[in-house]
């Protein structure tokens, strides 16, 4: 004659059979949620203004030499009287203008025989302005052949060009970074429109990093600021 079932026995079943249960109730929902917190989409967003530079940095080079020290001497002085003289007569006060150490080469130091070169001395220094006032750089920029007519030999090639730069990039930056940032969402809700989702929230974001280039080679003076934000997006249903 069959037993009946142990109280303990029952409890035990029905305990184990709930917990089974349990189990595959959270795998299931853990699933989802683990699915819905994988679908994503990275976007990046572009930002851009035009702007002119507020900076200019001009270093003008120059070098003499010859045989006779002190007749180098005098004429890499002379020229930078001259060079002096420009820069003020075109308005930049001496607070601008900065003349670095003179540098003196000694060209038969190392050298003997005929490998010798044919001038002893070569003596050079470099005078850089300095200003804030770019319009008028650019104007006396225009005019610098009259150093050189005033027998002031530039040294072109060793960085004799203005720099122009954009100093207020703070001023713009969190407009910039905003728009970059809308614009990155917009793409990311056409993605999502055009594949039936929605947007969720930000999974994660990357400012990227802000150039500052010539707008091109005939107007260094005007800049092109730009922001590439990268930004992820989780996607619901």
């Amino acid at each position: 004659m069959a037993q009946p079932p142990n109280f303990r026995t029952v409890a035990a079943a029905l305990l184990i059979a709930l917990g089974l249960l349990g189990a595959g109730w959270f795998a299931s929902h853990g699933m989802t949620g683990l699915r819905t917190a994988d679908r994503f989409v990275t976007v990046k967003g572009l930002a851009e203004r035009t702007v002119d530079a507020d900076l200019v940095v001009w270093p003008l080079s120059q070098t003499v030499g010859g045989d006779d020290l002190a007749a180098v001497q005098a004429q890499l002085d002379a020229n930078t009287a001259t060079i002096r003289a420009f820069l003020s007569g075109a308005g930049f006060p001496d607070e601008e203008v900065v003349v670095s150490p003179p540098r003196l080469e000694d060209r038969w130091a190392y050298s003997w025989g005929e490998s010798r070169p044919p001038e002893r001395y070569r003596y050079s220094n470099t005078v850089t302005l300095r200003t804030g006032r770019v319009a008028e750089a650019m104007e006396a920029l225009r005019r610098s052949g009259q150093m050189v007519a005033g027998g002031v030999m530039l040294n072109t090639d060793e960085g004799g060009g203005p720099q122009f730069e954009f100093t207020r990039l703070n001023d713009i930056k969190p407009e910039l970074i905003a728009e970059a940032t809308a614009n990155a969402r917009a793409s990311a809700e056409q993605f999502a429109n055009d594949s039936g989702a929605r947007i969720g929230g930000i999974r994660s974001a990357n400012q990227g990093v802000i150039s500052i280039s010539d707008r091109d080679r005939g107007s260094p003076h005007v800049k092109t600021v730009r922001v590439v934000s990268t930004v992820e997006y989780f996607l619901k249903d």
